[in-house]
């Protein structure tokens, strides 16, 4: 049974899909129709003949509630197979950032020292502005966007997090294993 005490943990799963029209909204729905929260969330075909895709997403919620996610997830139709990767074991996680930010004079100067710091290039700049594009942990690209908030007027478009377990081939679970790809 639920303790109102028990921790929010975060979890990153990977789900394999058949690539069909409806899937994610099949999957966006089973969240929001049970109030669960979906932090982020990346999609894209896995297959050769793009048959099978994979969702990854993170969300938080007690122990309870991330078995009850997962379990649910499962009982959908087009869905193959989930894969809890933050209970499965060691796994890495990256996302994309494109960062605009708008300022002038010494502020310009230290983001681009900023920028060099967190290894983000330069995509685009203008008069007034620049693009920075970055990549790694969500927690360096939080960060990164802390550091820029305070230097000028942001735009942000992040790509949402990706992750794949840590192993050898033996030791990472295969998406793809078992199902008939032909």
């Amino acid at each position: 049974m639920a303790n109102k005490n028990d921790p929010i943990e975060r979890h990153v799963m990977a789900v394999l899909v058949d690539n069909e029209p409806g899937v994610l909204a099949r999957v966006v729905g089973l969240f929001s129709g049970r109030g669960f929260n979906i932090e982020s969330l990346t999609v894209a075909a896995i297959s050769e003949d793009e048959t099978y895709s994979r969702i990854n997403l993170v969300t938080s919620g007690t122990p309870m509630i991330i078995e009850q996610i997962k379990a649910q997830l499962e009982r959908l139709v087009p869905v193959r197979e989930v894969h809890d990767l933050t209970a499965d074991g060691p796994h890495v996680e990256h996302e994309a950032a494109l960062v605009k930010i708008s300022n002038e004079g010494a502020a310009r100067r230290e983001a681009l020292r900023i920028a060099d710091i967190f290894r983000a290039r330069v995509v685009d700049t203008g008069v007034d502005s620049f693009v920075f594009s970055l990549t790694g942990a969500s927690e360096k690209v939080d960060s990164f966007l802390v550091l820029m908030r305070n230097l000028g007027e942001t735009e942000i478009s992040r790509s949402g997090v990706v992750a794949i377990q840590r192993g050898d081939k033996h030791g990472t679970p295969n998406l793809l294993a078992g199902i008939d790809t032909d």
